[in-house]
C-alpha cells in the first residue's frame, strides 16, 4: 500500500496512439483527468486509429530500460500502469526494472487484443507476460485476455468471468478486476476479486448501467491508468473503483461531443472540465488574475439543478410513499435506521475532516458542530427505535459505497470538493424532509403515524438553517475556485446524490 498523495506521480509504461483515444495517449489523459502527474515510457509504436491497428513497431528493448532509468533515478513514482509491452525482450526489461524498482502502486492491463479485435502481443511473449503478473497489485484484462491468461475460453456469463477472475487472483496473488463491458444485457457490472482477504470479500461487485456508445476506444487504458492514479490518492481499491466508475462512465456518455473518426471513436476523459455556462468567452491576458466567474448563488444554482432528477427519483420510491402514509413495512425501515446509523458514524468522521480543512474559523466550527450532530442529536433517535427491537446491524453495500465516496473526497486535499460532497446528505434530506412533513401535516397528523418522529426531525427548522448555512459554504467554494475545480466538485456532488437515492431504495433491496 502506498503513502497517499495529494498529486501523485504515474509513470505509463504502454505503446503510443498516433489518433489519441487509446495507448499512451489515453493513460496521459485519464492520469490528469484523475488529478495524477502524468510520465510516459514507450514500449512500443503503432499506426492505428478509430478504424484498427494497421502496424507495429517495437523499438529495443535497451532503450525501454534506458527511459525507465532515466525517470526513476530523478523522480519518486507514486504509481504505474502497465499497457501494451509487444515482445518478450520487452516484457523482461519491464520485469527486472520493476524489481528494482519496487514501486508503490502497480496497475498490470495486460494488452493482447485490441478492442477492434487486433492483436497486440506476440503469441511467444504470453509466457513472459504471465510471469509478469505477480508483481502487479492490480490486473485488469478485458473479457478475452482473462481467458487468454487462464489458458481458458472466454467467458460467457458474470458468473463465468468472476470464476475466472478467482483463478488468475489465486494464482497470481494480485486483485483482479473483472469487467463486465463485453457482455450482453443493460447492465455493466465489475468486480474487484481478490482471494487472499485483501478486500472486504473475496469479490466485490460494483454496478453500473451500460452506456450505449459506439466510441470505446481506449476505454481499459483509461479506465486502468485511472485506477492506478486514484489508488495512489486514496490507498483502497473499493473507493478506487467507485471513484473511476462514475467517471469513465461519463466519459463514455458524453463521448459523441468530441466528434473523433469515423469507426470506434475515443472516451471523453475532460467531461468534468468547464462548460461554456462557467467559463469567460473573452481571453484573460498573459499574467492577469481571471478573478470570480460566477456571482453568488450562481454556482449553487447550477447545483440544484443537478439534484433535481434526483430528488424526483426519490419521491417516486416505495419506500418514501409508504414513509409519508405510514405504510411501509416496519423491516424496512428497520433496515434503513440501522443503515442511515452506521452512515452517520462514518459522515461525522468526514464532516469533522472538512472542519479541520475549513479556511475560516465560521465554518471550522460549523462542520464540527455538524459532525458531533451527528453522533449526538440524530443518532438519538436511531438508537431509540432500535433498541426497542432486534435489527440486524451489518454494514450493507450501499452504506458502504457512499461512506467510501465520502472519504475518497475526503483525502483529495481538496475543500471545495469535500464540501461538495457531502451537500447532498444536507439539502435532499431537508428537501424530502420538508415535504414529506408538509404532507403529513396536510393529512391532519393522522395519530399512530408509526413514523412521525423521524418526519419531524427532518422538517426541524434548525436541520433546515444548518442546510443552508452548508448550501452557501458549497457556493462560496464554487465561486472562488478554478473552473476544472468547479466541475470536479459537481462530480462529487452528483455521485453523492445518486447515492442519495440509492441509499433511500436499499431497504425495499436488503430489507
Amino acid at each position: 500500500m502506498s503513502t497517499s498523495r495529494n498529486v501523485p506521480r504515474v509513470l505509463a509504461i504502454a505503446g503510443s496512439d498516433p489518433s489519441g483515444g487509446a495507448g499512451i495517449q489515453a493513460d496521459l489523459k485519464s492520469i490528469a483527468a484523475s488529478g495524477g502527474y502524468g510520465m510516459a515510457a514507450i514500449t512500443a509504436l503503432t499506426a492505428q486509429n478509430t478504424r484498427g491497428v494497421s502496424g507495429v513497431h517495437v523499438p529495443p528493448a535497451p532503450f525501454l530500460t534506458a527511459q525507465l532509468n532515466a525517470v526513476s533515478d530523478d523522480i519518486s513514482i507514486d504509481a504505474v500502469k502497465i499497457g501494451m509491452l509487444g515482445d518478450e525482450q520487452v516484457i523482461t526489461a519491464v520485469r527486472i526494472w520493476l524489481e528494482k524498482v519496487r514501486p508503490g502502486v502497480v496497475v498490470l492491463d495486460p494488452v493482447m487484443v485490441a478492442t477492434s479485435g487486433d492483436r497486440l502481443l506476440q503469441e511467444s511473449a504470453e509466457a513472459a507476460l504471465r510471469a509478469l503478473l505477480p508483481l502487479a497489485d492490480l490486473i485488469t484484462p478485458n473479457l478475452t485476455e482473462l481467458g487468454m491468461l487462464l489458458g481458458e475460453p472466454e467467458a460467457g456469463s458474470w458468473f463465468e468471468a468472476l470464476e475466472q477472475g478467482k483463478r488468475l487472483a489465486a494464482g497470481t496473488g494480485a486483485t483482479v478486476l473483472v469487467k463486465g463491458g463485453h457482455l450482453d444485457g443493460d447492465d455493466c457490472p465489475d468486480a474487484l476479486v481478490n482471494t487472499a482477504g485483501q478486500l472486504s470479500a473475496d469479490v466485490v461487485v460494483v454496478g453500473g448501467p451500460r452506456i450505449q456508445t459506439r466510441n470505446s476506444h481506449g476505454t481499459g487504458c483509461s479506465l486502468s491508468s485511472a485506477m492506478a492514479t486514484v489508488q495512489a490518492r486514496v490507498g483502497d481499491w473499493e473507493a478506487t473503483l467507485r471513484t473511476v466508475k462514475p467517471w469513465l462512465a461519463e466519459a463514455l456518455r458524453t463521448s459523441g461531443q468530441l466528434e473523433v473518426g469515423s469507426g470506434n471513436g475515443p472516451v471523453n476523459h475532460f467531461h468534468h472540465l468547464p462548460s461554456t455556462s462557467l467559463t469567460s468567452t473573452s481571453p484573460t491576458p498573459t499574467g492577469a488574475n481571471p478573478g470570480p466567474l460566477l456571482r453568488d448563488g450562481d454556482f449553487a444554482e447550477r447545483l440544484r439543478t443537478e439534484a433535481a432528477p434526483h430528488l424526483e427519483a426519490i419521491f417516486g420510491l416505495d419506500f418514501i410513499k409508504g414513509l409519508t402514509d405510514g405504510t411501509l413495512p416496519e423491516k424496512e425501515f428497520a433496515y434503513y435506521l440501522a443503515q442511515d446509523a452506521i452512515y452517520l458514524n462514518g459522515y461525522s468522521r468526514v464532516l469533522a475532516r472538512a472542519s479541520a480543512l475549513a479556511p475560516t474559523e465560521s465554518e471550522q466550527l460549523f462542520w464540527a458542530r455538524s459532525a458531533q450532530q451527528c453522533l449526538e442529536v440524530e443518532s438519538e433517535l436511531h438508537r431509540n427505535w432500535l433498541s426497542a427491537r432486534t435489527v440486524q446491524t451489518e454494514l450493507g453495500p450501499v452504506t458502504k459505497a457512499y461512506v467510501d465516496h465520502l472519504l475518497a473526497a475526503s483525502v483529495s486535499g481538496s475543500y471545495a470538493v469535500l464540501v461538495a460532497a457531502v451537500l447532498p446528505c444536507f439539502w435532499l434530506y431537508a428537501d424530502v424532509g420538508e415535504s414529506l412533513h408538509a404532507r403529513y401535516v396536510a393529512a391532519g397528523t393522522p395519530a399512530g403515524h408509526p413514523y412521525a418522529e423521524w418526519l419531524r426531525t427532518y422538517a426541524d427548522e434548525d436541520f433546515a438553517a444548518a442546510t443552508r448555512k452548508a448550501i452557501g459554504i458549497t457556493d462560496a467554494a464554487g465561486l472562488a475556485g478554478s473552473p476544472a475545480e468547479r466541475e470536479a466538485m459537481v462530480t462529487a456532488f452528483r455521485q453523492s446524490c445518486r447515492y442519495e437515492v440509492e441509499f433511500f431504495d436499499a431497504p425495499r433491496l436488503h430489507g
